[in-house]
């Protein structure tokens, strides 16, 4: 699909029509082209801008530095760091290793899943949470744990959920 100059992109921080979005990847391309690792600061830098990496954008990377679209998607869906689908403003990140899933992990899972229509990698619809599995926090003495941004919760329970999240605005 060819994307017109008047096409709007959604991105994290609203709409951007699609002109300016190209020309905004085109300075970051511009600023980091030869440098040792460009692609993937490139990458890293366009992400923070748009927030994810939809094929259109890597689209454009690829083209503005000449490296085929494979390699620039290969990266992407290498590194966890890189999405393809927007995130929420705040990452729920559920522990799911050893010690916080028997100590209920799962459970905070669910409720999560319950009480906000949130699955794994899904976003809420006003953009505010995304839910994240990940095997270790590194709290596995006080397990269940969840992190948002770089809060970490221990010993979590489910029915506090809301109360903890409520301070996300």
């Amino acid at each position: 699909m060819v994307q017109t100059q008047q096409e709007v992109i959604k991105t994290q921080n609203g709409p951007i029509q699609f002109a300016e979005l190209e020309k905004q990847v085109r300075e970051i391309v511009n600023r980091n082209r030869g440098k040792a690792g460009a692609l993937i600061t490139v990458l890293q830098q366009v992400q923070g801008v748009v927030g994810y990496l939809p094929l259109v954008v890597l689209r454009m990377i690829s083209k503005e530095l000449n490296v085929s679209l494979s390699e620039v998607t290969g990266i992407v869906t290498f590194y966890h760091l890189f999405s393809m689908v927007p995130k929420g403003k705040y990452i729920i990140e559920v522990c799911k290793g050893t010690s916080c899933y028997v100590k209920g992990g799962q459970k905070i899972i669910e409720t999560v899943k319950k009480d906000f229509g949130l699955e794994p990698g899904g976003i809420t619809d006003d953009g505010k949470f995304s839910l994240q599995i990940v095997r270790c926090i590194g709290c596995c003495a006080l397990s269940p744990t969840m992190r948002i941004g770089n809060n970490v919760y221990r010993r979590v329970q489910p029915t506090r959920l809301k109360e903890l999240l409520s301070v996300y605005k």
